[in-house]
């Protein structure tokens, strides 16, 4: 008989005496629990290894402990295949409507900046690139393989990656979270964490800004005072292009991973809304870019 999730996790060898188990909602990835033991509650993550999403367990461990190093995010409490153990933080998970708020961006900027510069002095082992062209590459020749719905779109996605990867370099290179959506920032009414490292790895820091934009529907206003920001300079013109290039690559990357988790995933989800949303946000960024 199959393992149910709530065996797996009573049969972790670290708790002390009973424990109670609530599932969290929201994970489109991973499957995610709330365990409280001996006065002290844990986040369990369940998810194996899923190579057509180009994720590895082993790297997100060690990028959430070099996150944790640095300040960023809650403890490992525990690891072992398919299961990783966290420190619960008993704190709100933010929305695009707050990303959009300028005061919560100014918090919100330093951990972005903090993700690329300060966790990789903690990362230890064997270390990811995420190189978002090769991702398109790799689901594109996935979905072709698979028969996809949406196969007659995958030549013109080929031709725009080639496109946006000439005008997005040169590349400055910068150690990624690569999946900043509003809602793996917590706010626990003190301070920001980041959370959520399933696709942590050495990136352009520019793929970072333009998932934070294009997952929170930032305006044109609120993009160039997210980059003065961050870059505490003015925005060149030079710089604004490779940006514009990085968030359109950004937005393709996130339509074909849904695309991908249509035929791939069982977790109980709406892909196929989530794929059409996706795509209208980059057919949109594209045209802009186009036209710029």
């Amino acid at each position: 008989m199959t393992a149910t999730p709530e065996d797996r996790i009573y049969s972790l060898g670290i708790w002390h005496g009973s424990i109670e188990i609530a599932p969290l909602v929201g994970g489109i990835t991973n499957r995610n629990y709330l365990v409280g033991n001996a006065g002290r509650r844990f986040v369990v993550r369940l998810g194996s290894d899923i190579p057509v999403h180009h994720i590895n367990r082993a790297n997100e461990v060690a990028a959430s402990r070099a996150a944790h190093a640095a300040g960023l995010s809650p403890a490992v409490i525990h690891h072992e295949p398919g299961i990783l153990v966290l420190d619960y933080i008993d704190a709100k998970p933010l929305s695009a409507d707050d990303m959009r708020n300028p005061g919560v961006m100014a918090r919100v900027l330093p951990l972005v900046r903090s993700c690329h510069r300060d966790v990789p002095k903690h990362f230890r082992g064997q270390a990811a690139i995420f190189w978002v062209f090769h991702v398109v590459r790799d689901y594109a020749a996935l979905l072709e393989a698979r028969g996809s719905r949406h196969a007659l779109l995958l030549p013109s996605f080929l031709e725009i990656a080639e496109r946006l990867e000439r005008a997005a370099g040169p590349f400055e290179i910068a150690f990624g979270h690569n999946d900043l959506l509003a809602a793996n920032f917590l706010d626990d009414g003190k301070r920001l964490w980041l959370i959520d490292w399933d696709y942590a790895g050495f990136n352009t820091p520019l793929f970072d800004l333009g998932g934070l934009a294009s997952n929170n529907e930032f305006s044109e206003a609120q993009e160039e005072a997210m980059l003065e920001t961050y870059f505490e300079a003015p925005v060149s013109d030079d710089l604004r292009r490779r940006y514009q290039a990085m968030k359109c690559a950004s937005l393709l990357r996130e339509t074909m991973w849904s695309m991908v988790s249509e035929i791939h995933s069982d977790i109980e989800f709406d892909y196929s809304s989530y794929t059409a949303e996706n795509l209208r946000r980059f057919e949109s960024a594209w045209q802009d870019f186009r036209n710029s």
